[in-house]
């Protein structure tokens, strides 16, 4: 067989086994789903219309749905992510991943069987949270084919790109627990960028925290694209910032994994 051939042979079989450590122990994923669909919750039925009225231009309960699911949508892929650094951090404290070195298998299948399972779980979880959006209110009467296709290209794009960072922290991380701990930010950085508020209604000293983070261009982007908002330079942005994410765990991750254990 070919280098490509053993190559995805040993990926699907690597990703078979993470889809199957994911049905077998669903409360890990479970949880992570619960917080978005949370925030969903709270944010609309408890603060909805304090918020909206703090947006100002008559804005409404159902107008602020409409804002914060983009939001929300990214969120819950930086929360399912958060499983990928947790169970390679198990398999790496647990000694499969020295196993799998001794094996006759495509080294990179290892890392590619976590990455896809994650990016299809993270996908998985936007629909179900997707999902209850809709159930509350949520409509987007005026995308465009094209410009559904572009938002889904958009949230795979994103789920890559964080689940990389993930893969990275897991490797890096002692055990579960302190993978757990490192991928927090994942989850931190929707809270302080454009997912609830706009950015030009926080204090002027934090706007530039909120706006110089990869969340608020892709939060901003997908905005735009299913409620016909401005987009402006923010689609390119959230193209570099996925990109530059990719990149930065894909080098940490594969380094991290050909280095010989201690």
């Amino acid at each position: 067989m070919s280098t490509l051939s053993l190559a995805v042979r040993d990926s699907a079989k690597m990703l078979r086994r993470n889809l199957l450590h994911a049905r077998r122990y669903p409360s890990l994923t479970l949880n992570l789903l619960l917080t978005p669909v949370m925030l969903l919750l709270l944010f609309v039925y408890i603060f909805g219309e304090v918020m909206s009225a703090g947006m100002g231009g008559g804005a409404d309960r159902a107008e602020y749905i409409a804002y914060v699911v983009p939001g929300i949508l990214l969120m819950t892929i930086g929360s399912t992510v958060v499983g990928a650094a947790v169970s390679v951090a198990t398999d790496m404290s647990e000694g499969i991943i020295a196993r799998f070195r001794t094996m006759a298998i495509h080294r990179g299948s290892v890392l590619i069987g976590h990455v896809v399972g994650s990016v299809l779980q993270s996908i998985a979880s936007v629909v179900l949270v997707g999902a209850v959006a809709v159930a509350i209110g949520f409509r987007s009467t005026d995308a465009t084919t094209l410009e559904w296709l572009a938002a889904f290209g958009l949230l795979a794009l994103f789920a890559l790109a964080l689940t990389w960072i993930a893969v990275g922290m897991g490797m890096a991380s002692p055990n579960a627990e302190a993978a757990s701990n490192s991928a927090l930010p994942l989850i931190l950085l929707p809270l302080i960028s454009s997912a609830f508020t706009p950015i030009n209604a926080m204090p002027g000293w934090f706007q530039p925290i909120a706006e110089y983070q990869p969340f608020t261009p892709a939060i901003e982007t997908l905005r735009g694209l299913l409620l016909g908002t401005e987009i402006g330079h923010n689609g390119w942005l959230a193209v570099v910032w996925c990109i530059a994410l990719a990149a930065l765990g894909y080098r940490w991750s594969t380094a991290s994994f050909r280095r010989d254990p201690k």
